[in-house]
């Protein structure tokens, strides 16, 4: 049962995180990679949301494995963070690279507290 949670999660991810990422990629003139960030950002949130209410009793391990481990899992990607790291560090935008990382890890890791905080104000 976990693996099909797991699977029906990511496949909602997956395309989401596809479309979201070229939607948000199009509206920019910009050699950095804001779709890959907003996707990741907001994994963070959802999956920091997700394990706060988990954690206070508020959502069920089932909606969390697929919400987290599926869904999440599927619509973030450090794979293309780094992928698109090195490519702007490779391509001559060292400075671009440099914010990607600095961005991703500040973002990410204040959206998860913020997810986290969320939950606790609801279940807290």
């Amino acid at each position: 049962m976990t693996v099909l949670l797991v699977a029906l999660g990511a496949a909602v991810g997956a395309p989401l995180r596809y479309f979201t990422d070229r939607t948000i990629q199009a509206r920019h003139d910009s050699v950095f990679p804001w779709g890959t960030l907003a996707v990741n950002v907001i994994g963070s949130l959802l999956l920091g949301f997700l394990l706060g209410g988990a954690t206070a009793g508020g959502i069920p391990p089932a909606v969390v494995t697929a919400g987290g481990a599926g869904f999440c899992g599927a619509l973030t990607t450090y794979s293309t963070f780094g992928y698109e790291t090195v490519s702007l560090a490779e391509g001559g935008s060292v400075l671009y690279g440099f914010a990607n990382i600095v961005a991703s890890l500040a973002a990410g890791l204040a959206a998860a507290w913020l997810g986290l905080t969320i939950a606790a104000a609801i279940w807290g």
